[in-house]
């Protein structure tokens, strides 16, 4: 009897060890798909953020912008006009603007400003090439000298000089290439259209907008 009741007794030890060594798997097996499972949650927030970042830098760090060209502070140093030849001349200095936005510099060539009246060139400014760096604006100064010279017996010109004010207008286009990351070069060309109009009896540039 004794002995039945020893065989009873480890045989229900053999299970309990049997079930703990069955219950200590499945913890292992359970930790390791828990592991698993914050391993791949890691990795997927890990590609999601690099998506995002590359996106964010392909948006506003890759993309190249046409960079802007835009006339300063005028002065004007000399001026004279007469409403009955009609005609005038006048000399000023300026600074011409080249604003780029870029993340990287600007390389452009050099070019020439046109300044008209009605359409009739009056006198031209020549800029050398240069650089305008990353979203930076290079300003080049400038002394400019214009007349009326190819303005043949403009009603128009008599007009306006009779009423103290001239308008004008000037256009520039430079050509260059932006350069990204010093391997991505990519062309671009910067335009100017700008309307002045200057007040003869105070000798000063009543209004300047550009575009």
């Amino acid at each position: 009897m004794a002995e039945k009741i020893k065989q009873a007794f480890a045989s229900v030890k053999g299970y309990t060890r049997k079930d703990e060594e069955s219950a200590t798997l499945q913890t292992d097996a359970e930790l390791k798909r828990q592991k698993r499972i914050k391993l791949f949650t890691y990795i997927g927030i890990f590609l999601v953020f690099q998506i995002i970042v590359m996106t964010v830098f392909g948006l506003t760090v890759m993309k190249v912008k046409t960079p802007k060209v835009r006339l300063g502070d005028i002065s004007i140093t000399n001026l004279n006009a007469a409403a009955s030849t009609p005609s005038f001349d006048t000399t000023f200095n300026t600074q011409i603007r080249v604003k780029n936005t870029n993340w990287g510099p600007y390389k452009f060539d050099a070019g020439t400003i046109t300044f008209m009246y009605q359409g009739v060139p009056v006198g031209t400014v020549s800029v050398p090439k240069s650089k305008a760096g990353m979203r930076s604006t290079k300003k080049i100064n400038v002394e400019v000298s214009l007349n009326s010279d190819a303005l043949t017996g403009s009603s128009t010109l008599a007009s306006e000089l009779s009423s103290g004010v001239v308008t004008l207008t000037s256009q520039a286009k430079f050509t260059g290439k932006v350069e990204l990351m010093l391997i991505m070069k990519k062309k671009k060309s910067a335009t100017m259209d700008c309307t002045m109009a200057i007040d003869l009896s105070t000798k000063t540039v009543q209004s300047l907008q550009c575009k």
